[in-house]
């Protein structure tokens, strides 16, 4: 990896941080923070201008498809993974129609993150 991606994660599941930092750390991506709501993440994303975002479907106070629309009406070319859990088909449909390309099941393997985070930053 040529640089340090700077990874936000907005996820009200501190299990689904420590996964995403245990997959990516060691290989030289930067976890910069975690969000434990949309509005929070939000906040976040103004704040650290994360590369990428890991952003989980379910959460309160704002959920994933929510966030989305917002993320993607201030910058539609922002770098999103969606983690979503079985039974999200709904939500995941409305999440394309925003603009998401990139999708993971819930749980995921380390190795199937980092996969898709080299993709979705154009390195592999």
């Amino acid at each position: 990896m040529s640089r340090e991606y700077k990874i936000l994660v907005i996820d009200d599941s501190p299990f689904i941080f420590k996964a995403v930092k245990k997959a990516l750390e060691p290989h030289g991506f930067q976890i910069v923070d975690n969000a434990s709501n949309g509005q929070i993440g939000i906040e976040m994303v103004e704040k650290y201008n994360p590369d990428l975002i890991t952003l989980d479907v379910t959460m309160p106070i704002m959920d994933g498809i929510e966030t989305a629309k917002v993320l993607f009406s201030k910058n539609s070319d922002i770098k999103v993974i969606m983690l979503s859990a079985m039974g999200d088909d709904i939500l995941i449909n409305q999440a394309k129609e925003l603009g998401v390309k990139y999708f993971l099941a819930k749980p995921f393997k380390a190795e199937d993150l980092l996969k898709l985070a080299n993709t979705v930053l154009g390195e592999s």
